[in-house]
């Protein structure tokens, strides 16, 4: 309750933006008003997972002396699962649906089909926008025309490589297909996929709406036309 009065209630501080690990909250239940904007980003899962899974053990190219906690452990992704071991483990999976879910007890158990419908459910009815990152730019033409006050020429940065806070994990061995398919067997990898598919879906369907391809590039339908005053002809009497 003190976070959510602490969002809304620093009005001092407006407008705002809050970037987190923060599971979605309905405000309206707690009696708010003018309710916060939630924009996202997914992952597809097994990427996700696998990506994790050696930025513990190696780091990545943005601190790159930095110890990580699993630093020391070469075991490979492939070595893990075919052992069975806890740092791969199918559960490791469920993270991107307990988000959307919420704070529910059943939001956080691994595989609940009735987490994966809610998380469906919050995401079309309370976020603007969640994005893809494998479509980082087109993720970011959105939000720069949807919210400019927020996003304003990040886009420009964005093409003209300015994306110093984007990082990418050293070292990630390639996964052989056994090890995918015996992931990808799971009750959860299955929810997980089915919530990262109805994401990547709506967030086309924002795309075709809003934007077209013109040139290449992405163009908002509404800003193809120009429009231009229209003088009277002078009446000659």
């Amino acid at each position: 309750m003190r976070f959510i009065k602490n969002i809304t209630g620093w009005n001092e501080k407006k407008p705002a933006l809050y970037h987190g690990h923060v599971a979605f909250i309905d405000f309206s239940r707690f009696g708010v008003q003018k309710l916060p904007i939630y924009i996202n980003m997914v992952r597809e899962p097994l990427d996700r997972l696998i990506s994790y899974y050696y930025f513990v053990r190696y780091g990545d190219d943005f601190r790159p002396s930095l110890r990580r906690r699993k630093s020391g452990d070469n075991e490979s992704f492939d070595e893990c699962v075919a052992r069975d071991g806890k740092d791969c483990d199918p559960e490791n999976l469920w993270v991107q649906v307990p988000y959307f879910c919420g704070h529910h007890a059943d939001c956080w158990e691994p595989g609940n089909q009735w987490a994966l419908e809610e998380a469906k459910r919050n995401l079309l009815h309370h976020y603007l926008l969640v994005g893809i990152t494998e479509e980082l730019r087109d993720f970011l033409v959105i939000l720069e025309a949807t919210l400019p006050r927020f996003f304003r020429g990040a886009t420009k940065l964005y093409a003209e490589g300015h994306g110093h806070h984007l990082r990418q994990t050293v070292q990630k061995v390639p996964t052989r297909p056994e090890t995918m398919s015996k992931l990808r067997n799971s009750l959860i990898w299955k929810l997980e996929n089915d919530f990262y598919e109805f994401a990547h879906r709506q967030f086309h369907y924002v795309k075709r709406l809003m934007f077209q391809k013109h040139k290449g590039q992405l163009v908002e339908k509404a800003k193809r036309f120009h429009f231009g005053k229209v003088r009277p002809t002078p009446t000659l009497i």
